[in-house]
């Protein structure tokens, strides 16, 4: 029986032959674990992919090929989720144009932001831009992008939902300092998603946020899993805990991943990566068991 190391190899493999052959069919994968959004009870896989710095990139250039990898990898594997923002200089186009180059559009579960933006008018400008960018009429998510203008912005994307230009609608935030913050806009506005940063160096979203979206039915997507790139110079030649193999870890991304979706209110992990390696690597974080209580207080002692 080919193990779940072997799948991921073989999606890789795949992926990198089909992109040579100017071939970008889909692959039929072993799905990745899923987990319901409480609002619709629709299944979304884990993993998730962010796009800020590593689809900020040329149009046509070396990085640009690369990310076409990455995103065959990432649908091959089983995942669908990918999170952008208008801010995030030109991911949007170069995402828009991947996935319109891929055919791939209706398998992607778009996640996108009403971002910097004050008021109805230029909310819904900043909306329409988005979709011209992204090269779709619709986006599965729009969330308000750290919580700025956040009534007028959430009443806009709620009836941008109603035209059946949005399916969900949620709120994000990025800081710890915003956390209190965000779960009270959560707390009176019960939105279909919110994203806050969760990581083993920054596990505050536990002590409040995450219980209050279970609680309240609140789909979540953690950002910053990596404390943008801060965790692995932590680990740099150190070895893996010997527990790691009892969850079949065998990378430090992994363990950063399978913490991050071990908390029960964690619906997807969003990682951004710009090289198909990582991608493969990452994916592996969705399949098979969750760290325990224990392991998880292990981990967390070693970054204490």
């Amino acid at each position: 029986m080919a193990t779940r190391r072997d799948f991921l190899h073989t999606t890789a493999v795949l992926a990198g032959s089909m992109l040579a052959a100017g071939r970008w069919t889909a692959v039929a994968s072993e799905p990745l674990l899923k987990r319901r959004i409480p609002s619709t009870g629709e299944a979304l896989p884990v993993i998730g992919m962010g796009t800020s710095g590593s689809f900020e990139v040329p149009i046509g250039g070396p990085e640009y090929r690369a990310l076409e990898q990455v995103l065959k990898i990432f649908f091959a594997g089983g995942a669908r989720l990918i999170d952008t923002a208008p801010t995030y200089s030109n991911a949007e186009d170069v995402l828009g144009q991947l996935l319109q180059e891929s055919g791939l559009r209706k398998q992607a579960f778009i996640a996108t932001k009403l971002s910097g933006v004050t008021g109805r008018k230029h909310g819904l400008s900043q909306f329409n831009a988005t979709l011209r960018r992204l090269h779709t009429d619709h986006v599965e998510l729009l969330q308000v992008h750290n919580l700025g203008d956040w009534r007028t912005q959430i009443a806009l994307a709620r009836e941008l939902k109603a035209q059946g230009k949005v399916k969900y609608v949620g709120v994000t935030h990025y800081l710890d300092r915003a956390q209190d913050q965000l779960a009270e806009v959560v707390q009176e506005t019960r939105p279909d998603f919110l994203q806050i940063n969760y990581s083993v160096t920054h596990p505050g979203a536990e002590r409040r946020v995450l219980p209050l979206a279970r609680d309240l039915g609140v789909a979540v997507l953690a950002n910053r899993n990596f404390d943008d790139g801060a965790l692995f110079q932590r680990v740099r030649g150190k070895a893996l805990p010997a527990w790691a193999s009892e969850a079949g870890i065998g990378s430090w991304a992994q363990m950063f991943l399978k913490f991050v979706l071990s908390h029960e209110a964690v619906t997807a992990a969003i990682p951004a990566t710009g090289k198909p390696d990582r991608q493969s690597d990452n994916l592996e974080a969705g399949i098979g068991p969750m760290l325990t209580t224990k392991q998880k207080a292990a981990l967390l002692e070693l970054f204490a």
